[in-house]
């Protein structure tokens, strides 16, 4: 893999879930993200141009998010990933996506997805 540029902890509220309950009421989300590409341009240049912005990221993350209530965080994870291959020069880009309340009897910290999408070579 190549550099990285690592997004933690984007808290975002999303009406995702599979019970009535969570899509009603919503609950918080958080997202890691783990953008791959070659960050040496803009290290030797400091140039925002040879590099992704932060701010976009985010902005663009959040629109996968909220662009439709999903059922599993699965297809969160994977809306989310899309929008950063879609948007930005990134090589592959690996997202997490924590449910801390999920429905779940039992005591845990949180569950969560990863998973790890690579630019398809055309």
């Amino acid at each position: 893999m190549k550099d990285r540029i690592i997004m933690q902890g984007l808290e975002l509220h999303g009406y995702h879930g599979v019970l009535d309950a969570e899509r009603e009421l919503g609950q918080p989300f958080l997202i890691d993200l783990e953008l791959f590409l070659d960050l040496g341009p803009a290290g030797k240049q400091d140039d925002l141009a040879l590099t992704v912005d932060y701010t976009r990221v985010y902005t663009e993350v959040k629109k996968a998010f909220q662009a439709r209530r999903y059922r599993l965080i699965e297809a969160v994870a994977e809306g989310v990933a899309q929008a950063v291959l879609s948007g930005f020069p990134v090589d592959a880009v690996r997202v997490r996506v924590y449910k801390p309340h999920a429905p779940v009897r039992g005591k845990f910290k949180y569950l969560a997805v990863e998973i790890t999408r690579r630019r398809e070579e055309n």
